[in-house]
């Protein structure tokens, strides 16, 4: 399985370049079904053109984006509407968070780009007491199960693909994002790097080659 899954996938790639749809927005929903009603402050790490961050805007007070590509976040920008509580901003996830604590934070497709251990204390850090952080990330496929679950994904994605540029006489647009790499850290890795810095951290693999992350900042923030 393991030799032919790489061929299939490539297939794959070449099916949803005609047929595309956004597998991070797949989750964003999801998301939402794991946080309060309503929130004061909202940081999305890694908000490409601002799709969460906006629908994070619906049950909070603001919410801040921030993406390390300026041509992205001046697209994110021009899609929100003017007076919404959204604001963006071009920086480093680890340098340039705004100030105070946040009730939320979100991070999607992002943290495979930085080192997993310093960003997952970084945003418990500025995590509000009680507050949530989501991360939906990528691993690297490494164990049976990995390749098992990726292998239920291809016909999953097909279908997915179908449904939602079906009736499209053009392709539907995906939503605009930084360019990406592959994930080097095996599932088990971020586990128990996740744990140790996040104790009582909640992970699990997902479909369509994503893993969740949820926590919960205890009553009092951690240092």
């Amino acid at each position: 399985m393991t030799a032919v899954l790489p061929r299939v996938l490539r297939a794959l790639d070449r099916f949803h370049a005609t047929h595309p749809w956004d597998h991070n927005a797949h989750y964003h929903r999801w998301i939402m079904r794991r946080l309060p009603r309503r929130f004061a402050g909202a940081l999305d790490v890694g908000s490409g053109s601002g799709d969460l961050a906006r629908l994070l805007a619906t049950r909070a007070e603001v919410v801040h984006g921030i993406d390390v590509d300026p041509v992205i976040v001046e697209r994110a920008r021009e899609r929100t509407a003017p007076g919404s509580p959204v604001a963006f901003s071009v920086g480093d996830a680890l340098k340039d968070v705004p100030s105070g604590l946040h009730d939320v934070i979100t991070c999607v497709a992002t943290i495979h780009h930085l080192p997993l251990s310093e960003a997952l204390t970084h945003f418990r850090r500025h995590l509000a007491a009680g507050g949530t952080l989501i991360v939906v990330g990528l691993y690297r496929p490494q164990s049976r199960s990995d390749y098992l679950i990726d292998a239920v994904a291809i016909p999953s994605n097909i279908a997915m693909a179908w449904i939602k540029n079906k009736g499209r006489r053009a392709p539907r647009p995906v939503a605009m994002t930084a360019p990406t790499r592959p994930a080097t850290e095996t599932f088990p890795d971020i586990v128990r790097e996740a744990r140790r810095v996040l104790p009582g951290a909640r992970l699990r693999r997902r479909l369509f080659w994503r893993y969740t992350l949820v926590w919960k900042q205890g009553p009092s923030p951690r240092e």
